[in-house]
Order: C-alpha cells, then structure tokens, then sequence
C-alpha cells in the first residue's frame, strides 16, 4: 500500500504530520523553510495537493488554501486518501508582495527547476522531486495581476480527460480551457501523469470573499467525486469557455468599464470607453465576440495594448 514520503519523511496512513523542507537563507542568515501539512484517512486513496501562492502576492489563494486545512483540522471527515497542503510557496515574493522572487524569476516558468540553479529554480526542483511524485491531482489557487481582477473559474487544459472530469466535479461558474505552459508547475505535473487544476480568482494583494468561498467549495465537490468526503455544497451551474481573449487597449487615457465580472455579453457590444484627460477624445471598447466577461482592469489610467477585459466563449 503506497504511502507519502517527503524529505526523508515517511508519513503513514491515519497520521497527521507537519513538515518544514530547508529552502535557503535570507541575506541576514534567516533560514527559510516551506510548511508542508499533510492530513491522511486510516484508509488508503487518492493523494491531493492544494497549494497557494506560487506567486507571493497572490494572497487571496494563500487564504483559501489556509482556511480550507482550517476546516479539515476542525473535523472535515476524510473517508479515504490523503491531503498534502502547501498554503505558501513563494515565500520570498509573500516577504516583499512580489509576484516573482527577489531576482525577478517567476517560480511557474521555473519548472521542473534545479537543484544548484536560482532561488526559483531550487524551489521549483523541491516540488519537481518530492512533491509530484507524491501526489496523483492537485488544486493551486492563483488570482489575477496587480489590478486585475479574475470571476472565480477553474482552468484546465481540454486535451487532457482526466483533469477535464476533475474540472467538471469542481462545480464552479466558469471552466475555461488553458493550454498547458511549459516549464509551469501544471505541466511538470502532467509529464509526470498528474493531474493538477489552476483554480483563478479576485486580485493580487486583496482579498475575495465570493473566490475564496468558491475555492473551498470547488475543492470539497472534488473530493467528493473522488469518494475521499461524505459531502459537498451542491455544483454550480457550469459554462465550458472554449476560447478565451483579452480586449486591449488601442488608445491610451482614462478607462471606464460598463460592465461586471460575470457579464453575459454579444460582439460589437461597447463594453467600456477610453477618454482623454479633458474630455476631448473618446473610444469606445467592444466585444469581439459572444461569451462572459471573466476578468477586469481596475486600473483607471492605461496605455495602448494594456488588457482591459477577457472575455471567454462558448
């Protein structure tokens, strides 16, 4: 009967255990671990990750992952299988609210990392080596850019079947098709026949309460499909986004959006406008296509080619 070995560890079935994996030391000699908590049911099964904050100012999925081992620590019932939460992995970007780490390296185009390369890289090869092998699916919750902010959906890549009927169980408002990246963790994952979903919701360095909530929910309805929990909230009901696009900018100037998070809109619709300082000039935004705006600017000031909205469709 397999059972979870990280750094040496070996952790049995039933048992809870909390580990702390050495990363590296900050320029003051401060050691840097990486909390890993694994919580295992007497009975063998599926072996989940649930992960935040690949990118440090991510906080809204560092959350979710921390309120969700809260209520497994409080007495969500696990009938089979084993968790293995990492609510921070970035450390060092969540220590200076960075998305990348203090050389600029973003540790999802890290991957699988190595183990005498850059910060990123070493972090990178520890989840390549001890945590991927462990694991047979994951959840890492993500949000949008720095004032940019994602309605709760979760991603996944459509060629693959096995995270697609993942994607489906998890029940939540949106499901958009997202090409695996290389040298990304989802991909990594994959190569090695792991299935691992990115969960996107609200905006770097805020916290949601409609995505956190929905991240929760979205993970319980999967570990019920994996018959690893007795019970869930009931599923949303699901829009598959086949193609999803950013609306850019082709005018510099001061953006003012018209619609929601969420919106149902049709092509050629003016979904905002962009005006000059005095009032002088204005151009309008419109939809390119039938679909849901699933991601916003919030940022009043934007330049030519910024990202305004994203629109997914069916």
């Amino acid at each position: 009967m397999r059972e979870i070995q990280i750094n040496g560890t070996r952790v049995r079935w039933g048992q809870q255990v909390n580990l702390e994996i050495p990363i590296a030391k900050l320029p003051t000699h401060t050691l840097i671990d990486l909390p890993i908590f694994i919580r295992s049911s007497s009975k063998a099964g599926p072996i989940v990750l649930i992960s935040g904050g690949i990118h440090g100012d991510e906080i809204n999925g560092v959350v979710t992952a921390k309120k969700f081992l809260e209520e497994v620590d409080q007495g969500l019932d696990l009938k089979k299988g084993a968790l293995v939460i990492i609510p921070l992995v970035n450390i060092y970007g969540f220590l200076s609210n960075s998305r990348t780490f203090p050389d600029g390296r973003d540790l999802n185009r890290s991957f699988p990392g190595s183990k005498k390369g850059s910060l990123a890289s070493r972090i990178a090869f520890i989840l390549s080596e001890e945590i991927i092998p462990q694991i047979d699916y994951g959840i890492d919750f993500h949000t949008g850019g720095r004032m940019l902010s994602n309605y709760p959906q979760i991603r996944v890549d459509f060629s693959d079947k096995k995270g697609l009927e993942l994607a489906k169980a998890f029940g939540t408002r949106f499901m958009v098709n997202s090409k695996h990246i290389e040298k990304s963790f989802r991909k990594t994952a994959y190569k090695a026949q792991k299935h691992i979903l990115v969960f996107e919701g609200g905006e770097s360095m805020r916290l949601d309460p409609l995505s956190i909530e929905e991240g929760i929910s979205g993970t319980k309805r999967i570990l019920q499909h994996l018959g690893m929990i007795e019970d869930a909230p009931e599923p949303l009901e699901t829009l598959i986004l086949k193609n999803s696009d950013w609306v850019r900018a082709k005018a510099s100037g001061i953006f003012y959006s018209s619609v929601n998070l969420g919106d149902n809109v049709k092509k050629g619709q003016i979904l905002a406008r962009i005006s000059d300082p005095y009032g002088q000039v204005v151009v309008p935004v419109k939809s390119p296509s039938n679909g849901y705006v699933i991601g916003v600017n919030n940022n009043p000031v934007i330049n030519v080619g910024d990202a305004l909205i994203h629109v997914g469709d069916t």
